[in-house]
């Protein structure tokens, strides 16, 4: 007789819906990139994970990052899309990290060799980011149902000078984009309940500095 393995279920895993990132979490990161060891993370893409100490820069890298993954439904819906990839989701809120860990255990169970292109970790993206990327990786994606963050979040990244806004005819061929609106459980509540929602993309683009320097 073969055992179902069922998906964990939220309400034994239920938070409050913020955390305060300035306050001691007493979070584990490595010092750098180069440490970070993935392979506890992605055990099939690491045959050798001890990377720790060491500066030979991982064989695979992370390419999505879903910062405060909530529940983890994108990152569920992204590890079909891009089977290939590497991608993390980020939470800070114990329970609800912890639930995504075991949400993603049950899904690898249930559909082997799926799913293995994705982890969850508890960590504080407002201090700890740099710890784990190497500079320049990213494209950001930005949605919120709260238009007066959406202004502000375009506000800064319009103003930072390494980052440029993808302008919304690009973003049509994009199938991240589309998937911003519904795959997430508070995208969907949000559908429900009738409201808005405020999409922006930015483009990650080269130092000058640097490459004045190279």
């Amino acid at each position: 007789m073969t055992a179902v393995v069922a998906l964990p279920q939220k309400k034994y895993y239920r938070q409050r819906a913020h955390s305060n990132p300035i306050a001691d979490h007493c979070i584990e990161y490595p010092r750098t990139p180069r440490c970070m060891d993935w392979g506890q993370l992605y055990d099939a893409y690491f045959h050798d994970p001890k990377n720790e100490g060491t500066n030979s820069p991982p064989s695979k890298q992370v390419e999505f990052a879903d910062i405060g993954c909530g529940y983890g439904g994108l990152l569920v819906t992204l590890s079909t899309m891009f089977p290939d990839k590497l991608i993390l989701g980020m939470e800070i809120r114990v329970k609800v990290s912890d639930y995504v860990t075991d949400r993603i255990a049950a899904l690898r169970l249930q559909h082997p060799g799926q799913y293995r292109n994705i982890a969850c970790l508890r960590s504080n993206a407002m201090k700890y980011l740099p710890n784990y990327f190497q500079k320049g990786q990213a494209i950001v994606y930005t949605m919120t149902d709260v238009k007066d963050l959406h202004e502000w979040m375009v506000q800064h990244f319009v103003e930072h000078p390494l980052f440029e806004r993808i302008p919304e005819d690009q973003l049509t061929s994009d199938p991240i984009v589309a998937k911003l609106y519904e795959s997430t459980e508070e995208g969907q509540k949000v559908t429900r309940n009738k409201g808005n929602k405020f999409p922006a993309v930015f483009r990650r683009i080269p130092d000058p500095f640097v490459e004045n320097r190279s």
